[in-house]
């Protein structure tokens, strides 16, 4: 065989040539001498909870049998948590492996996905993998969701729209009041996907009733995950409730044996323990709450956040924000030239991001507009 590589005959899929990259964020670093924080991927600062390391390491121990690919004792540990027919639950690789069953089970190629810009990522990415167009309707002034303008964007095409709420990276919520009135607008053949990867840390009035909602409307599916608030991102397990042709149709698209055994175990112990992971919850949710004010306090135009971030609408200063937060051991989220996101994290942490976000605007005090 030749040293010299040849080009490759293989045909691949000219889908693949429209998929942006998925962007993950950077793990910590920091100069010599620097404590390093990593608040650039939304993950829960605190550790699993010795209950819930102890059933993972009993779990690992039958790692040798394969999983069980239905996923049974989750389900149904979902449903009678969530009071919903197991039927009703469909699970994944995360919420992020849930929604790729979504749209795989629902468009085919030139199908369109609308959903709002900046949102979560992934969107665009699961949606133009299968052959389907992504459909971006822009934030508001205030970081929220045009939930007018994207009943306005959805066409004969249309089969799939989401809602991110708290949306990912920008943080504010769709109240239930405006939820309820744009899903009596939606077609009843669209499936409308309510996204509520941060559900746990919503404290706002008016917060979104999604199961209520899914309830009362065959077209509606929740997606949750264990990955934030339960603390398990490492583990990868995700769910939907939806109505059992959609949720049954998910159990088709998703990977055979994706929900692992330790997953599985450790969400159910996560489930079982919730009560003590809301403390913790509720120290984040009080963190938020003082980080929002502190950065209010400076002069920042801060979202109403009620996710477990906040997010800088930086523009093109968004590279010398997060150049000069990883100077200071903070490694944060950029996105291009909208903007940064950083976790609420340790107490700590969110010390040294308030300290060079006062810093920064000090510096560069056109860059935001006054609150």
């Amino acid at each position: 065989m030749s040293d010299t590589a040849r080009d490759s005959d293989v045909q691949l899929r000219s889908a693949l040539d429209q998929v942006p990259a998925y962007v993950p964020g950077k793990p910590a670093s920091a100069p010599e001498g620097v404590a390093a924080y990593k608040v650039s991927s939304n993950e829960n600062p605190f550790p699993p909870l010795p209950s819930v390391l102890e059933v993972i390491r009993e779990a690992a121990g039958s790692v040798n049998r394969y999983p069980d690919m239905a996923v049974t004792a989750l389900t149904d540990a979902l449903a009678q948590s969530l009071g919903v027919p197991a039927e009703h639950i469909a699970t994944g690789t995360g919420s992020v492996g849930v929604l790729g069953q979504v749209i795989a089970a629902t468009c085919d190629a030139g199908d369109e996905v609308v959903h709002a810009w900046r949102s979560f990522e992934a969107y665009p990415i699961v949606t133009a993998l299968a052959g389907a167009t992504s459909v971006k309707v822009g934030l508001d002034d205030h970081e929220r969701h045009r939930l007018d303008a994207m009943r306005a964007a959805i066409t004969d095409r249309t089969k799939v729209v989401i809602v991110c709420t708290p949306n990912n990276p920008t943080g504010p919520m769709v109240t239930h009041t405006e939820l309820e009135r744009f899903l009596e607008q939606v077609p009843s053949r669209v499936l409308v996907v309510i996204d509520e990867a941060y559900v746990e840390f919503v404290t706002g009035e008016d917060a979104p009733r999604s199961l209520e909602l899914y309830r009362d409307r065959p077209n509606v599916m929740v997606l949750r995950t264990f990955s934030k608030a339960y603390g398990l991102a490492g583990l990868r397990v995700g769910y939907a409730v939806a109505h059992p042709e959609v949720a049954g149709a998910l159990r088709k698209t998703a990977t055979p044996f994706g929900v692992n055994s330790i997953a599985q175990a450790a969400a159910i112990a996560s489930l079982e323990a919730f009560d003590e992971l809301k403390e913790r919850v509720d120290q984040l949710v009080a963190e938020r709450a003082r980080v929002v004010e502190a950065l209010r306090g400076q002069g920042w135009f801060i979202a109403d956040t009620e996710a477990n971030f906040v997010w800088f609408g930086l523009g093109d200063r968004s590279g010398a924000f997060a150049a000069a937060a990883q100077e200071a051991g903070l490694t944060l989220r950029q996105y291009g030239d909208d903007g940064v996101r950083a976790t609420i994290g340790e107490t700590e942490a969110n010390d040294v991001l308030i300290k060079v976000a006062g810093d920064f605007l000090t510096e560069h005090p056109a860059t935001v507009p006054a609150v």
